[in-house]
């Protein structure tokens, strides 16, 4: 069984994603109903909503929006990863304020922005208030990116981190050595976990279990199974994939593992590090 951290779901009618124009082929509403459906027949038995960086004014939207989503009974979400802006001055004030029934984690997507952002002194320290309120942030990088990855952990030694999508490796440029030499250095840092998600949306529409492999193992050598997690990254994951072909990969690379080991990953590992019941 898989417990899915990294869910997104869309509803334009309710909510604005300013960067769906530039990707055609996520550009519709992706539903709670057809993501269950799909679900049911593949194992996975609960959902993170992982936050669609939306516009701004609509972060407390989309919160309140997926906390409705969990009320019916029998629903797949057991909360929510939602958006952040730590880089403003009323973020502490905003923390006090979340709907801590819902919010299990919080997000800013670092890619889209300038990188001296998680640099900013008032960044890191906001990013460090999540330690004392025990929320996880998620870190959203590129591989090239990952030096401020280390930075930002080393900064707030008393937060968890969960590095997503395998920390974006550069799949078509070929420089493994110096993504896994990154990748293991975070892997040091006990308080940073990991993610085995996304990977099929960097790369090319020709990937197969055997290109994928040698990220997703070192990943979970470097982290060890007791910190790493799976995630769907749908829809995202369908841009050179399917929900069902992405976990049929993850099964196939996971395959030589115990079954305490793939039991951590698949949904222990989550209910300890977002502190919830998994299903």
């Amino acid at each position: 069984m898989l417990f899915d951290t990294h869910l997104h779901l869309i509803d334009r009618k309710r909510l604005s994603y300013p960067w769906l124009a530039g990707v055609p082929a996520l550009d519709r509403d992706w539903t709670l109903a057809d993501y269950a459906d799909q679900a049911a027949r593949l194992g996975i038995t609960g959902a993170l909503h992982m936050e669609v960086d939306v516009a701004e004014a609509d972060i407390d939207a989309e919160t309140a929006w997926v906390a409705a989503q969990m009320v019916p009974p029998g629903s797949l979400l057991r909360g929510a990863i939602s958006a952040a802006r730590p880089e403003a001055p009323g973020f502490a004030a905003w923390l006090d304020r979340l709907d801590r029934q819902t919010v299990r984690g919080l997000r800013r997507v670092l890619h889209v922005v300038d990188d001296s952002i998680s640099q900013l002194p008032l960044f890191r320290e906001n990013v460090a208030r999540l330690g004392v309120a025990g929320l996880p942030f998620d870190i959203c990088m590129l591989q090239r990116q990952l030096p401020l990855a280390l930075d930002l952990v080393d900064a707030c030694p008393g937060t968890t981190f969960v590095l997503d999508h395998c920390g974006v490796p550069a799949l078509t440029e070929g420089d493994f050595s110096g993504w896994a030499a990154r990748i293991t250095d975070l892997a040091r840092r006990p308080h940073v976990n990991a993610k085995i998600s996304g990977i099929t949306a960097y790369g090319t529409a020709y990937w197969s279990v055997d290109s994928l492999r040698p990220y997703v193992e070192h990943v979970i050598g470097a982290f060890g199974w007791n910190r790493v997690v799976w995630g769907s990254d749908s829809p995202v994951c369908t841009l050179h994939a399917s929900l069902g072909r992405w976990v049929d990969a993850t099964r196939a690379l996971t395959a030589g593992a115990s079954d305490d080991e793939r039991m951590a990953f698949g949904s222990g590992n989550a209910r300890r590090i977002w502190g919830i019941s998994t299903g």
